[in-house]
């Protein structure tokens, strides 16, 4: 989508006050520095009346009066002995510069005792990983200086490393991961366990930036987010690994997050998706997210291979075509999604053959969100019917085209079921809970930069998308409303996000597979009690 350019008053108007902000700012400082002297002078002209006021009222009454003689006569001696005004200033004013200086102690500039030991400590462990024999000069040795390898370092309030600059021989071999794993292990342990690290390796000029990221917000709840057709949000990360933020509101209040955005359609380079995780992990609660957004801009179709119901609330709802859990109704949303892959794309060429634009009813986007797969297989395979992943071939290999996106979800222990044409189409990929090295570079093509958290919550993983980086990653929690355990404000931020209930949802079972222009009607509707 291109971005439309600012109005020539706001483009210019904000470099104008850029500028006069930077000019403001250098010219107060300018005057502050020149202005030093007069400013310490009358800070200590004020600390001494100070000084003075409190002697005055320290004095006793009945004393008051020798001292004021007192202080006329040294007045009056001073202005008879020659120069004695003026002796008498400058002593004065030196006396007010001795009382005016600034007598904040300075800030540490370096670290202290313990951050120190924690520093030799780190910088003693990787000498056997950074030095050899044969090193003429070595940067790592045995009692040897930390200064020169750690050249940058900074502590959080509890004494631990918060940020650290490391550099390296140019021998070590960090083009290895096996080599760059070993470092990171042995970095996070010294460091401090029970915190995310982030690695980044900087190969050219041999230096490794250690930082410890700040735990993700958990607290993000369902709700619209200001993005445009097309684009859907999986989660949300860090600041540093995204260019835009979107703003999410907290109760009475609004910040700035930054979001993971998915981008879907024809121009999509990642136009499916596939999400793993453990039980418990959160792979529902990302699929009803996905499924909330999708529906303001299309059609949705919900395959729950394991039939525990976690999608009941969107049965019956306006854009809901089907919410299956049976392997028949499985199998017949599929296929008839097959066929509707087929019918949209010869619609759009038919169209372009004549010279038309694309007729109206391939326009609108299809989702096919299947929780679970793997599950409908066993039983597929079991009763001799045909497996439902083979009815994803054609969604997958053709949906971009067509306007169909698929969702797939499994868990860990299934990813084995998963048939060829998932595992090659869908480029967009996310690991939600606790996940061992092998799984995420099995998933994600590549191992994230970060150490995984110690505590993970629901929703909590990384996403990659395509061939960009891993990111990390928390779900807006979309937990089912129907469940007697969610939370009353997550329950009805879900409610809220849900479309009105369709007039038709009683009115027919699905068509036949052969049907393939027609479409899906979801299944009988929830009683609107449930809602409550």
């Amino acid at each position: 989508m291109a971005r439309r350019p600012l109005p020539r008053i706001l483009s210019n108007g904000s470099a104008h006050i850029a500028r006069s902000r930077e000019l403001a700012r250098t010219a107060a400082d300018s005057a502050t520095d020149v202005l030093q002297p007069l400013i310490t002078v009358t800070r200590g002209l004020r600390r001494l009346a100070g000084v003075g006021q409190r002697k005055w009222i320290e004095t006793p009454k009945d004393r008051r009066g020798p001292l004021l003689f007192l202080v006329a006569s040294v007045i009056l001696v001073v202005a008879l002995v020659p120069y004695g005004p003026l002796l008498a200033a400058i002593t004065l004013m030196a006396a007010a510069a001795w009382y005016g200086r600034d007598r904040t102690p300075p800030a540490p500039t370096g670290p202290d005792e313990a951050q120190v030991t924690r520093l030799r400590s780190l910088y003693e462990a990787l000498v056997p990983y950074f030095s050899v024999p044969e090193d003429p000069a070595p940067l790592y040795a045995h009692g040897g200086d930390w200064d020169k390898a750690f050249p940058a370092h900074e502590f959080d309030d509890d004494g631990r490393v918060s940020r650290l600059l490391v550099r390296y021989p140019a021998y070590f071999t960090d083009g290895e991961a096996v080599s760059r794993a070993r470092i990171e292990q042995l970095l996070q342990a010294k460091s401090g366990r029970g915190r995310e690290y982030h690695f980044a390796w900087e190969q050219e000029g041999n230096e490794l930036t250690v930082t410890v990221l700040a735990p993700l917000p958990t607290d993000i709840c369902a709700q619209r987010f200001v993005t445009a057709p097309g684009e859907t949000v999986l989660g949300f990360t860090d600041p540093a690994d995204v260019q835009r933020t979107l703003p999410l509101g907290f109760g009475e209040t609004q910040r700035d997050v930054p979001p993971v955005v998915w981008r879907t359609g024809a121009r999509s380079t990642e136009p499916h998706l596939l999400a793993a995780g453990e039980p418990g992990s959160g792979l529902s609660t990302l699929v009803r997210s996905v499924a909330l957004q999708a529906l303001q801009y299309g059609d949705v179709v919900v395959v729950d291979g394991g039939g525990t119901g976690e999608y009941a609330c969107l049965t019956g709802r306006d854009g809901v075509l089907a919410v299956e859990s049976g392997l028949a109704g499985a199998l017949a949303s599929l296929e008839w999604a097959a066929h509707e892959t087929e019918r949209r794309l010869l619609s759009a060429n038919h169209a372009r053959q004549a010279g038309h634009p694309a007729p109206e009813d391939t326009k609108n986007p299809l989702w096919i969100l299947l929780d679970r797969p793997g599950a409908l297989g066993h039983l597929a395979a079991a009763d001799g019917h045909r497996d439902p992943q083979d009815l994803l071939e054609v969604p997958l290999r053709h949906g971009r085209a067509a306007g169909v996106t698929v969702v797939v979800a499994e868990q860990f222990d299934s990813l084995d079921s998963l048939g060829e044409a998932v595992l090659q189409h869908t480029r967009a990929r996310v690991v939600l809970g606790p996940a061992s090295p092998p799984q995420l570079a099995a998933v994600l093509g590549a191992p994230p930069h970060t150490t995984p958290p110690q505590h993970v919550p629901p929703g909590r993983g990384y996403a990659r998308l395509g061939a960009g980086p891993v990111l990390r990653l928390q779900v807006p929690a979309t937990p089912d409303p129907f469940d007697d355990a969610t939370n009353e404000t997550q329950r009805r931020a879900v409610l809220d996000l849900l479309p009105d209930r369709s007039a038709s949802a009683e009115a027919e079972p699905l068509p036949a597979p052969a049907e393939a222009g027609s479409r899906p009607v979801a299944a009988a509707a929830e009683p609107a009690a449930a809602e409550g």
